[in-house]
């Protein structure tokens, strides 16, 4: 117990770098890139007005390091050699968002199955089994060759050097959410029987290489991150004592910071609810504890604790200046990871480090679509889909009016927001450049 530690403590990484304080903004998407996915002038407008806002440390959105497996139509991806205005538009993107003594991180990606089919009619993964989920959203995924696994590895290493050129000050791999390293470590989706599948060394075999990779490509002095998941929650997939095992293989690879979260598509852990699944009977409920607790993960993150000693990072959940000091004071995490605070009020960091703030809106308590059967607790399995992925539709379309200069607007219904982000990326599918 470290009493003494609060959200304005300055926090100095193993690699020597030194954040200014325990608030970092998770890593949201952002659905600015351009119809080749380079960083574009909304990067700078949203990034610059978050790194004013406070937070010590900001994570990019998913950038992705195959152009052809995009999360969304919007993402940026580096692939291959970046032309001189794609660099420039990546240097322009890390100069407003390291502004106030701020790191940005960039988030390196490989969407895998989860790649949607306005993207990709036929994704890649682990193996050949499809996303489930409502409509034709997912095709049905080709299994990676060995070959291709390792140019995967080969391209987030690429990536991470282009981050480090274009001047952002760390990098996280992603290796959580039902992405492609997370769909490499789930028994579930990953049932190769080759070396990259099988047993849990096998498994997590994607993810280490790329670990190793990216360090030699980046040096010692410079963050490398992973984001894992506490678990999938879903039965059959990635256990939390899967997660405690791999936490470990990452400490001995001197890893500077891990992010712990949990959930993926099918399982959305990481929006704090479990009813948004559409197979109720698959779900590994998080413990009562821990959904009690101001933070979906943190019970997690102090599990992980006892068998590492890099420095860790949760987020989810957190939005009172007392659980986060208490969450710090603990030693279960190192960091705070805020997300969606800061989409609807970019300086809010800042206002929690003064006193100005010691609470964050919490939105997504109050957006639904309706009263009562319309609402996020319907007993109608569609309509409590759709309140939950109106919420998020909600958020990112906050993200993308601060990309445009505006404020949010919390006045945006839930409906709407569905319809007009579901308008948003088939504009930005029909964009993309092939």
């Amino acid at each position: 117990m470290t009493d003494k530690i609060s959200i304005s403590t300055p926090f100095t990484l193993p690699c020597g770098a030194v954040l200014k304080n325990r608030l970092s903004k998770a890593a949201m998407t952002e659905g600015l890139g351009d119809g080749r996915n380079g960083a574009t002038e909304g990067h700078v407008k949203l990034y610059r007005r978050w790194a004013e806002g406070g937070a010590g440390m900001l994570l990019t959105g998913n950038v992705h390091v195959d152009r052809r497996y995009l999360e969304r139509p919007g993402n940026v991806a580096i692939d291959g050699p970046q032309s001189a205005e794609a660099l420039a538009a990546l240097r322009a993107y890390a100069e407003a968002g390291t502004v106030n003594n701020t790191h940005l991180w960039m988030q390196i990606s490989h969407a895998g199955r989860q790649t949607p089919a306005s993207v990709s009619k036929e994704p890649v993964g682990p193996s050949d089994k499809q996303l489930d989920m409502p409509g034709a959203q997912f095709g049905k995924p080709r299994a990676l060759t060995g070959a291709e696994i390792e140019d995967v590895i080969r391209r987030f290493a690429h990536a991470a050097t282009i981050a480090r050129e274009t001047g952002f000050t760390g990098v996280q791999i992603h290796g959580a959410h039902g992405y492609l390293i997370s769909e490499f470590l789930s028994p579930d989706v990953n049932n190769r029987t080759d070396e990259w599948g099988g047993s849990l060394e096998n498994r997590a075999r994607l993810l280490l290489e790329t670990v190793r990779a990216v360090r030699k490509a980046v040096g010692a002095d410079f963050p490398v991150s992973v984001k894992l998941n506490s678990a999938d929650f879903q039965r059959g997939g990635f256990t939390h004592e899967d997660s405690l095992k791999v936490a470990g293989w990452l400490n001995d690879e001197h890893v500077d910071l891990v992010e712990i979260s949990g959930g993926t598509y099918e399982q959305p852990a990481l929006t704090g609810r479990e009813d948004m699944t559409l197979h109720p009977e698959r779900t590994e409920k998080r413990r009562q504890s821990t959904i009690a607790r101001e933070a979906y993960f943190l019970e997690y993150a102090a599990d992980i604790r006892k068998v590492v000693s890099l420095p860790l990072m949760v987020t989810g959940g957190f939005r009172t200046v007392e659980g986060m000091n208490a969450a710090l004071q603990s030693g279960a995490t190192d960091i705070i990871g805020l997300g969606r605070p800061l989409c609807v009020d970019p300086a809010i960091a800042a206002k929690l480090l003064c006193g100005e703030a010691r609470e964050t809106a919490a939105y997504e308590k109050t957006l639904r679509i309706g009263p009562g059967l319309l609402g996020p607790s319907s007993s109608i399995a569609l309509l409590r889909g759709l309140n939950g992925w109106g919420q998020q539709a909600w958020f990112c379309l906050q993200l993308l009016r601060m990309g445009r200069g505006l404020d949010p607007d919390v006045k945006l219904g839930v409906f709407k927001a569905f319809r007009d982000y579901a308008k948003n990326e088939a504009k930005a599918a029909a964009a993309l450049e092939r």
